[in-house]
């Protein structure tokens, strides 16, 4: 494991982008941004089915209606029987305009109630096998073939996340303007805080570092003036002040950069509501708000880059339709995911989910997996990375995609 601290304007984005742009004419990079909601959504929440009398019996005093509420708030009707959390109100633009796509009753075949076992099986990709080394979006990384830059595959989080173990080079962020990286895929290098930045990279044999860096140092010059911790976001843009929100302002900064970004991760969490779960206000709410408030913030900041990027969110699994003693909602199956981007069929929702009869649940008490997130994913990966064959990301899986994508 190896870790490098720095501050101000690193050398190291400086380079990057110094490499592509002596090497190649400027060409807008393909993104993937994947966030991991880390806790298990209420999917049920997040998209109600909110015609179904079975989840109102399920729910007395967690269920919500599509109704206008004394207080003006209720939830935003989709398409005459799902309706989106009043948190999630910022998402409704974006759906309305045909760039945000959902997907609901997606989860895994794996019926593990394990936080832990279940986030392993979804970011390796290999929902029955837990000796998989690599994770799927590394699998991904690598089926792409650019190996231009160090920053095709960065993890905005403090450590290397599962999904992006394996063999491509792989990087984990926790800022940019404090630069602490996290490389699991290369040898650990001693007494790396006594050395500055520009001693590794000339002296290691590191297949992450040593890459022709004495190349570009006018683009270097330049690039250092800009000083990320004032990075100004464009149209507008306000993002919350939240680990959510800074991390995609700074994958934002690596879009724009232009230093090879093809796939991005970071991680939102808390969705974990085992009690006082709250309708309009509570945790689930306050999660939802910096989710969407986050995400279009993101898309409003990256302007004329919106078609080259799309951003996926996805949980381990979902909670049971009914709701606990204590008001909140226990471990279950399925959920629903948000899709958004340019070339997303959106303003739909895509999936099954059925009426929630008891007869019709998962052990008679969850929303029945019908959308397994293979299918997603790999649509999602294959179609915006325009990989000429994703069959390596999922190896175990010979399903169909879902037709979320245009």
């Amino acid at each position: 494991m190896m870790g490098i601290g720095l501050s101000g304007m690193p050398g190291f984005l400086t380079r990057a982008a110094a490499m592509r742009r002596s090497n190649a004419p400027f060409q807008k990079t393909k993104t993937l941004v994947f966030i991991f909601q880390r806790g298990a959504m209420d999917g049920l929440m997040a998209v109600t089915p909110f015609t179904d009398p079975f989840l109102q019996q399920a729910r007395p005093t967690l269920f919500m209606s599509a109704a206008k509420q004394a207080s003006g708030t209720g939830l935003i009707d989709l398409d005459g029987r799902f309706g989106l959390h009043p948190a999630f109100d910022p998402f409704s633009s974006l759906y309305k305009e045909g760039r945000l796509g959902i997907v609901h009753g997606m989860g895994s075949p794996n019926t593990t109630r394990s936080h832990f076992d279940a986030q392993d099986y979804m970011e390796s990709g290999t929902p029955f096998s837990k000796g998989t080394a690599s994770g799927w979006l590394n699998r991904a990384a690598a089926s792409i073939g650019k190996r231009d830059s160090p920053f095709t595959a960065v993890s905005f989080t403090s450590a290397l996340p599962r999904s992006l173990y394996g063999d491509f080079p792989a990087l984990a962020i926790s800022s940019l303007s404090d630069l602490s990286i996290h490389n699991g895929n290369t040898p650990a290098v001693a007494n790396l805080a006594a050395k500055s930045f520009e001693e590794l990279y000339d002296q290691t044999s590191s297949t992450l570092l040593n890459r022709n860096g004495q190349e570009g140092f006018e683009a270097m010059r330049i690039l250092q003036k800009t000083d990320t911790r004032r990075y100004m976001p464009s149209n507008g843009a306000r993002y919350p002040a939240s680990p959510l929100g800074n991390a995609l302002k700074e994958i934002a900064q690596l879009i724009k950069l232009d230093v090879g970004l093809e796939v991005a991760f970071t991680e939102s969490g808390g969705w974990d509501t085992h009690f006082n779960q709250g309708t309009e206000n509570g945790t689930f709410a306050r999660n939802a708000k910096d989710l969407s408030e986050s995400i279009t913030a993101f898309w409003t900041d990256i302007g004329q880059w919106q078609d080259h990027v799309t951003l996926m969110t996805a949980t381990e699994f979902g909670r049971t339709v009914k709701q606990n003693g204590t008001g909140g909602t226990d471990h279950g199956r399925a959920s629903c995911c948000f899709i958004l981007g340019n070339d997303v069929r959106g303003g739909k929702v895509h999936g099954r989910v059925d009426a929630l009869s008891i007869e019709n649940l998962a052990d008679g008490r969850d929303l029945v997996v019908t959308t397994d997130f293979r299918s997603v994913f790999s649509e999602v990966a294959e179609k915006h990375l325009a990989m000429k064959d994703s069959s390596s990301l999922f190896p175990d899986w010979t399903g169909q995609k879902i037709g979320v994508m245009g």
